[in-house]
């Protein structure tokens, strides 16, 4: 059923049909419309679940590792410094092979203190473990909690999922979005039913301690269950899409990719931007297209690879920062192009929040085109 709702209620609803057992988050702004709705799911009997309030953001995840630790399909949601607050459960989720699913509003990290939107939340534990999803509007993020859910509970996977989509830009704006119904959704999403499970009757153990002898294993189990992940994620995506005519089965997603010369690679809500952009671009005479990364771990390398292998050259924009290095992206752009010739120049942008426009993406263009990259784009340089 389609309704224009804000994002941050769509995304409630969808978490609502995916039956989870246990929800507990604290809120933090622009996460906080999800966890409300959620709250009131649950107080109008909308929802059988137990609703655990906390004092803080490492005790709701915490409180989530106990749940799905004991069986339960568990949920939260957070954003910038709440899921700094989380590192350490975060490891220790991923570590123990608990598919708990966690919403993040992208939200820029302080200091200074910036409630603005770019990705260097999310993007900062992008090694812990979890996998994680980009969306670009609201009806993807929203579509992607029921993928998010089916891929992480896999026995092939076992491995938790954030899904990403940028705080205020689409969290709070009001989109058209095609809701499926819970009959629908249980077709697609079977109930819950855990690989291991604390019970007194079969007692086990989770996240022990593991000396030099055993701790290297562990770490290669978790890799190749993102990189098995891959593979279920899009036999989930094929499923949606024959559904609900959906299709996520691509990590990777081109716009006006086939006869471009220069491709533009993007993550989150900026690629509806980039794609208006683009078409101006093209009615100018320019050859530009689109890469969007909609699965950024497991990483899609070869999938990247393939896309750009007949482009002559490649900007990539990152609304984060490896401080001392580049943009998270662009990094991991280049490292599946090794071996190319074709160059990957890169631009920081967006950051705290900072309006990304059409003219700036055509500018970058025009950067890129005379080889220019590698830089913080749009600076004030008055300021510094």
């Amino acid at each position: 059923m389609m309704e224009i709702t804000e994002g941050s209620h769509a995304v409630a609803e969808a978490v609502r049909l995916c039956r989870p057992q246990v929800v507990s988050a604290y809120p933090i702004t622009p996460q906080t419309h999800i966890v409300e709705a959620l709250a009131e799911f649950v107080a109008n009997c909308q929802l059988d679940a137990e609703y655990i309030t906390v004092e803080n953001e490492l005790s709701a995840l915490s409180a989530c590792i106990g749940a799905s630790a004991a069986g339960s399909r568990t949920y939260s949601a957070t954003t910038s410094q709440g899921l700094a607050l989380m590192f350490e459960v975060c490891f220790n989720v991923a570590g123990m092979r608990l598919p708990i699913i966690m919403s993040i509003a992208n939200r820029a990290l302080g200091a200074p203190l910036s409630i603005w939107n770019d990705m260097q939340d999310s993007i900062s534990l992008r090694d812990a473990g979890w996998l994680q999803f980009y969306a670009e509007d609201n009806q993807e993020a929203t579509d992607l909690h029921f993928i998010a859910y089916k891929v992480a509970e896999d026995p092939a996977v076992q491995l938790p999922a954030f899904v990403c989509f940028d705080g205020f830009i689409l969290s709070h704006t009001y989109e058209p979005v095609d809701m499926i119904s819970q009959e629908d959704v249980d077709r697609f999403l079977p109930k819950f039913d855990p690989a291991e499970k604390l019970d007194a009757k079969d007692p086990i153990s989770f996240g022990m301690y593991a000396t030099p002898e055993y701790y290297l294993e562990f770490r290669y189990e978790m890799d190749q269950a993102q990189k098995r992940a891959k593979e279920v994620i899009a036999k989930a995506g094929k499923e949606f899409g024959a559904l609900f005519n959906r299709d996520y089965s691509a990590l990777v997603e081109g716009y006006r990719l086939d006869d471009a010369e220069t491709a533009i690679v993007a993550m989150g809500s900026v690629c509806g931007t980039v794609k208006d952009a683009i078409d101006e671009l093209r009615e100018a005479g320019k050859k530009v297209g689109l890469l969007k990364i909609r699965v950024f771990r497991p990483f899609p390398s070869e999938e990247i690879a393939q896309a750009l292998s007949k482009v002559k050259r490649v900007a990539v924009l990152d609304k984060n920062i490896s401080l001392g290095a580049k943009g998270a992206t662009v990094i991991e752009v280049r490292d599946a192009m090794y071996g190319s010739t074709i160059p990957v120049k890169g631009y920081v942008l967006g950051l705290g929040g900072r309006d990304i426009r059409k003219k700036d993406i055509r500018e970058i263009v025009s950067l890129c085109e005379k080889g220019i990259g590698d830089q913080f784009y749009g600076l004030r340089k008055e300021l510094i």
